[in-house]
């Protein structure tokens, strides 16, 4: 896989850096670079992260950093399988809880809600920082609702968290995932408040938040770039509105 120039490796966190100092000098720094691709490349181009992440894992199989990478660029392709496996082999050799809330959303990838549940009711789960519990409890809900019980993924999102007024990296999604809650059991007026409370908090844009708030009040939005736009406008004056068998005679928009 080619790997540009302005590429070193260096880019890295420290301690990923000292966990590929294991390797051969040469080695570590191939491994480095096609981790720092995965890295770049998982948000918008997940297939190429993959791509990456098998090379590196190729060479350095035994570095509990590119286990994890790898288990992040299977989940990113929705390969949960493989991705659980990575997973599962890099807390063997490191002992660390911090993958217990991804692991539990693969189980929800392949099927298995009833085990995601399961394990958010784990020791493991208190061994987890504040950012880990509130990805847990996302999952969690996120398994109620993929069992049919919606009312019941509503209450697993109620939590100190989620009423705090402090603002923290995951607010923002905790909050977008009430409102949504909210909205399957049919609270369109509170969930309407809560992706407004999502927007406030979501400084980066990591969610749909204004989007979906938008829908509810029943905004449409035209994409100004789109060269048909133009021409719908131009088709709807006075005089072609409402006519013709089509429009029913009563001038309906049917988009």
């Amino acid at each position: 896989m080619p790997i540009p120039d302005d590429v070193t490796g260096n880019e890295l966190d420290k301690d990923v850096r000292q966990e590929l100092k294991s390797l051969p000098k040469t080695l570590a720094e191939d491994v480095a670079k096609n981790l720092v691709m995965v890295a770049k490349l998982l948000d918008e181009e997940p297939e190429k992260a993959y791509a990456y992440a098998k090379v590196a894992l190729r060479l350095a199989s035994r570095v509990a950093a590119v286990r994890e990478a790898a288990g992040f660029a299977a989940y990113g392709v929705q390969k949960y399988a493989e991705a659980l496996a990575e997973f599962r082999a890099a807390r063997r050799m490191t002992g660390s809880v911090h993958l217990w809330p991804v692991m539990a959303d693969c189980e929800r990838g392949l099927g298995r809600p009833e085990k995601a549940l399961a394990m958010a009711g784990e020791p493991e789960v208190q061994k987890l920082d504040k950012a880990g519990q509130v990805e847990m409890r996302l999952v969690a809900a996120g398994a109620r609702r993929d069992m049919g019980q919606a009312e019941a993924a509503v209450v697993t999102l109620q939590s100190p968290e989620l009423a705090s007024h402090s603002v923290q990296p995951w607010t923002a999604r905790l909050r977008y995932a009430y409102a949504d809650a909210l909205l399957a059991v049919g609270r369109e007026e509170e969930a309407r408040e809560w992706f407004a409370r999502a927007i406030e908090a979501d400084q980066g844009g990591t969610t749909d938040a204004s989007d979906r708030l938008a829908e509810l009040d029943g905004v449409e939005f035209m994409d100004a770039l789109d060269p048909d736009a133009d021409r719908e406008d131009d088709l709807e004056g006075p005089e072609d509105l409402g006519q013709g068998p089509e429009a029913g005679g009563d001038g309906a928009d049917e988009r």
